[in-house]
């Protein structure tokens, strides 16, 4: 079964994560129904589970409609057995928060607690608004210096996009690619191994992987073996940038619980303080939906046509 479903996943070119999500909730359906094949279940024990999961674990909305896409997706495109109708699902009623926010003073403390490249990596994800699987999957051919210009490739959704490059980090960037460039001219150790390349690229262009154009920007320290044997460098790990940042936000004395992500969240709220419109920061921060971006007006505090406090 797992084998089956990564590889209609892999036809469909779906992120690894999401890869890794969906067999996390099917195999949850599978246990939950104590081990019986999907193919003799249907909506009755699909619509089970996803109750059970919003009245005795208590999982939020978001989760909840996770667990019905990969279901979704296994009786649908694995199966070859579409769901059709379910019935009525006990939905969660757990509440959509609101995200945490940086002030522009609070981000730059825990940005000057990093070392290099997370400070850099910490900066793109603040100054551009990054995810950080974005961030530490940009390649040397992503960065435009003269257009001040960071493409996204691949990213969530399978999108691309385009977003701006803060003009105090083209030096250190530019930096940062010469330190490359003259390393894999040098030939060293750390580029005695091709870089991974998505899809089949690496069979359609053999050389592609030990071109500097195709080089990560943020190279992990170790190599990595696919599942065909084939050697070669990965990008840097998130969650080694994660639990840098975690750390960098308790040497801050923030208060605040933040994250990778935070410095995402930051991003937008402080173009729309500024006032930027709003579609604008849509389109920088990849959103499919604007009613994504608006979050980040409760954020603020706008919206309240104007009035004022009875104490001012």
């Amino acid at each position: 079964m797992r084998d089956r479903v990564r590889a209609v996943i892999r036809v469909n070119r779906y992120s690894i994560r999401t890869e890794k999500t969906y067999w996390y909730w099917i195999r949850y359906f599978i246990r939950f129904h104590q081990m019986k094949h999907p193919r003799e279940m249907g909506p009755r024990e699909v619509n089970e589970f996803l109750t059970w999961l919003a009245v005795n674990r208590n999982v939020a909305a978001a989760t909840q409609a996770q667990a019905l896409n990969a279901l979704v997706f296994l009786y649908d495109k694995v199966l070859d057995k579409p769901l059709g109708e379910i019935g009525d699902v006990v939905r969660s009623k757990k509440p959509r928060r609101l995200p945490v926010v940086l002030t522009h003073e609070e981000a730059m403390r825990i940005i000057s607690q990093l070392g290099e490249p997370n400070k850099l990596i910490a900066s793109l994800m603040y100054g551009s608004g990054l995810r950080v699987t974005e961030a530490c999957r940009l390649r040397i051919k992503d960065l435009e210096f003269q257009q001040r210009v960071i493409t996204v490739r691949d990213g969530k959704g399978a999108k691309d996009r385009t977003t701006l490059m803060p003009a105090t980090l083209v030096g250190p960037l530019q930096d940062h690619v010469e330190s490359i460039r003259i390393a894999w001219k040098q030939r060293g150790e750390k580029f005695a191994h091709p870089v991974s390349l998505p899809f089949a690229l690496a069979r359609k262009y053999p050389n592609a992987g030990q071109a500097l154009e195709w080089q990560w920007l943020f190279s992990s320290p170790s190599l990595s073996t696919d599942n065909l044997g084939h050697v070669s460098r990965h990008h840097r790990h998130i969650s080694s940038v994660q639990r840098a940042v975690r750390n960098a936000v308790k040497e801050a004395g923030i208060g605040k619980r933040a994250g990778c992500h935070t410095f995402r969240h930051t991003f937008a709220t402080e173009l729309l303080k500024r006032g930027n419109d709003i579609r604008t920061v849509q389109d920088l921060l990849g959103h499919a939906d604007l009613r994504t971006t608006q979050i980040y007006t409760h954020v603020l505090g706008q919206g309240f046509a104007g009035v004022r406090s009875p104490l001012g």
